[in-house]
């Protein structure tokens, strides 16, 4: 349960101004201080985007300004308590089931062959970093678990990182609105996806042997130690970078890399590159990598 600080502005009730704007100076400090310390590039373009997210939080914390919001988010008591919902509402979460599908086509036609002839009765670990509301992890579940019906069986882990907690829990949850998968195949939907009991209750959810694949874990990528379980064979990193700078995605990747097993494969967003960076990565296909 949410526990209110105590602090003047909320000893009582008050109207809030539901357009509320942030000056120029408490943008640019906001802004700042989300580069500094999650790497995420807000430029001036993206302060109506913010205003509007955020004022939201102003409403439900019943704060009347910007300036006392972010004095609250600064303080000792807003860095446990408030911090992390603002980044929440910051972050862009945008995704689907079997995303850039060509990157899925070639990890069962390319990658898993390859992987049984030099990895027999070995578990093969993957990282979804970046994994948003859970739609990657779990599409690489259903393809390992397509592919295994057809072929040698694999065995398989997953590991799931984002850095907003409310897309984590959505993850964890695995529960979806019927739009989500609408496109998908009827055999996918009829094998992965259970439907609810309750007829006016339009979602689905995750089938049990996907959900048991994978593990998922708040991870800021401006951290200097990523604490993960690796090394893994495949990484996912896909649509990510592309919100961070360019010296900033570098030493990202870097870190990421450093994670993954020597010949094993690295997955970008169809609109990032690792052009002009220094990195040990050699491209088989346009965002598909092997570690050097």
């Amino acid at each position: 349960m949410w526990k209110f600080p105590q602090t003047s502005y909320l000893e009582s009730p008050m109207i809030i101004d539901p357009v509320v704007k942030m000056s120029p100076a408490e943008f640019s400090k906001i802004s700042a201080f989300i580069f500094t310390e999650y790497g995420i590039k807000l430029p001036p373009a993206k302060k109506t985007m913010l205003e509007s997210r955020l004022q939201k939080r102003l409403r439900e914390l019943n704060i009347s300004s910007f300036k006392s919001y972010f004095d609250y988010v600064f303080s000792n008591e807003g860095r446990k308590e408030e911090l992390i919902n603002m980044v929440n509402v910051i972050t862009t979460n945008k995704t689907d089931f079997f995303r850039e599908a060509d990157h899925f086509d070639y990890l069962s036609k390319n990658v898993l062959p390859e992987w049984i002839r030099e990895n027999p009765g070995r578990t093969m670990k993957f990282w979804s970093a970046g994994c948003s509301s859970g739609e990657e992890p779990y599409t690489i579940s259903m393809v390992m678990n397509d592919y295994s019906a057809c072929y040698p069986p694999i065995d398989y882990s997953i590991f799931a990182t984002d850095l907003s907690t409310d897309v984590l829990n959505k993850a964890i949850t695995a529960v979806y609105h019927e739009d989500r998968i609408e496109a998908l195949p009827l055999t996918i939907k009829r094998k992965y996806f259970l439907k609810s009991k309750d007829a006016t209750n339009r979602t689905v959810r995750i089938s049990p042997e996907l959900r048991k694949k994978v593990m998922f874990q708040r991870l800021n990528f401006m951290d200097g130690i990523y604490n993960v379980p690796s090394p893994f064979d495949v990484i996912f990193c896909r649509n990510v970078l592309i919100y961070f700078s360019k010296e900033t995605q570098e030493e990202v990747i870097k870190k990421l890399v450093s994670k993954l097993k020597t010949g094993g494969y690295f997955f970008l967003g169809h609109s990032e590159s690792v052009t002009h960076m220094n990195v040990p990565l050699f491209q088989i296909k346009p965002t598909i990598f092997k570690k050097l």
